[in-house]
């Protein structure tokens, strides 16, 4: 069977194995399988939080030409960090007949495997956030001092040892020369193009344009502010431009600021792909409308129903109440018996099958370098020869130098058999039962793992489970609520979500 391969690491500072890394082992698995790699997709420095990924969106649009049929990567979480965006990548490689296999992990193609999937996806999810409050955490101990906390310097500053702004002298005249020029009345195009003339440079080092001319223009720091989340704290570094240039200059940019076009806030329907119609099995999409009084209401509704004559009877359902008891089912499964089962399974997964020859090989070569470095200090300590003490050192420099090497050998290798604890997936899973039930990224990831597909009736609900647990069929109980109580003006509907 073709195959290829796809690798990711978030950046050159924070990366968990190095592209090269990830290919070779993902290569290796391939031959195992008797795989054949026809290609590999490389993104790197990018983020598994985000779809803007070049190599995936080519790897999602190959999938669709039939080139290939596996796509191997290093570790679930190189595919994605983010459960909802992985989990539909994973379902549109699906629907053009490819399957994502792991390297390093064990995932079979039965309830079990996918459930340990999805649990190792929000772990992954739980991992990226903990870290970024972690990181937050210490940029509020940055702000607190009014210290640098990474980013972009504005144009007139530089940052000395001790990560504090100060005025950069070649530049701030710039700066000055800016603000000046504009509250005398030269326009943006004309700043720009005369700082152009002269080989001035943005704080990004590339010519001066509209935007980069409004961010200088509007940036407080100027004033002396060190801002952080919104938050301004006077006198936090140099002040480059006086408080009556600066307001001078605001009035200036108010009178000639057009009104902004306002951004249309997005729904998120969360049941996409999972949400299916009871009578024709067809797909539930995202729908809304305004009623009689202007409220706007949203529903799902059968894709067939859309067609012209319908060709289903299922009536549209209120999206709230049925996202509502979905989350509410699902927050079911997190009981303490449940949980022991589920970590007891996904540790047990995670553990089966592993080839670890070549760690127990690296070890046995680090005990015997220990050994050969413990005899030859002995061996200088008891030698009356100046030479022969020499060649000993060397000796000893160089078991040292293959001892680190054989270390790091070993941290790669303990890497690609690493598994979680059970008191990790515990934690994990505990930490999931206690999650805020309104948190929409909470919701996102409870689904995720939970839900397999849900079949809606008029009169009942039947969801399946990632887990295996039996299927659930509610009847009667919400559906007087689930309905909608004003149907909208008729005329007035809105698609909120494309069909797939």
């Amino acid at each position: 069977m073709n195959a290829v391969i796809y690798a990711r690491f978030s950046s050159s500072s924070q990366r968990e194995a190095s592209i090269e890394e990830q290919i070779k082992v993902c290569r290796e698995y391939a031959l195992k399988k008797d795989y054949n790699v026809v290609d590999v997709y490389r993104d790197s420095a990018i983020s598994g939080k985000t779809d803007n990924r070049p190599a995936l969106k080519k790897l999602l649009a190959d999938s669709t030409k039939q080139k290939f049929n596996i796509v191997v990567v290093y570790s679930i979480d190189r595919f994605g960090r983010d459960l909802m965006q992985a989990l539909l990548n994973e379902k549109s490689l699906n629907e053009n007949g490819v399957t994502l296999l792991s390297a390093t992990e064990n995932f079979t193609n039965d309830p079990s495997g996918r459930f340990f999937r999805n649990i190792m996806m929000s772990y992954a999810q739980f991992y990226s956030d903990e870290l970024s409050a972690k990181i937050r955490r210490g940029m509020d101990y940055n702000a607190d001092r009014c210290m640098y906390n990474g980013g972009g310097i504005p144009l007139g500053y530089r940052i000395d040892s001790e990560k504090r702004f100060e005025i950069d002298t070649d530049t701030a005249p710039a700066v000055q020369m800016i603000f000046q020029m504009y509250a005398d009345g030269s326009t943006v195009s004309e700043i720009t193009d005369f700082l152009n003339s002269l080989g001035f440079k943005s704080s990004k080092g590339a010519a001066f344009n509209k935007n980069s001319l409004h961010t200088i223009l509007s940036n407080r720091r100027y004033l002396g502010y060190y801002i952080h989340k919104g938050t301004e704290t006077k006198g936090g570094i140099p002040q480059i431009i006086s408080d009556e240039l600066f307001e001078q200059v605001a009035k200036k940019l108010k009178f000639n600021k057009k009104a902004p076009a306002r951004a249309k806030a997005t729904v998120e329907y969360l049941l996409t792909t999972k949400l299916f119609c009871g009578y024709c099995k067809d797909m539930m999409v995202g729908y809304s409308g305004k009623g009689r009084h202007g409220t706007v209401y949203r529903y799902y509704i059968c894709k067939q129903t859309l067609k012209k004559p319908k060709t289903c009877k299922k009536k549209m359902a209120s999206k709230d109440t049925i996202e509502d008891l979905v989350i509410s089912e699902c927050r079911r499964l997190l009981s303490d018996e449940n949980i022991d089962r589920i970590v007891k399974e996904v540790v047990a997964i995670g553990n089966a099958e592993k080839d670890t020859s070549n760690l127990k090989c690296l070890q046995n070569l680090l005990a015997n370098n220990e050994r050969k470095h413990e005899n030859a200090l002995n061996a200088i300590l008891e030698s009356d020869t100046e030479s022969i003490r020499k060649s000993l050192g060397e000796r000893v420099l160089a078991l040292e130098n293959e001892h680190k090497e054989l270390e790091k050998q070993i941290a790669i290798e303990e890497r690609l058999f690493s598994n979680l604890s059970e008191s990790s997936v515990r934690f994990f899973l505990n930490s999931l039962k206690k999650g805020d039930i309104n948190d929409i990224k909470y919701r996102k990831m409870l689904i995720g793992i939970f839900v397999n597909k849900i079949y809606l009736y008029d009169d009942r609900i039947t969801i399946t489970y990632n887990s295996g647990d039996e299927p659930v069929t509610i009847e009667d109980e919400l559906f007087s609520k689930i309905e909608g109580q004003e149907k909208p003006n008729e005329g007035l509907y809105m698609m909120d979500s494309a069909p797939p």
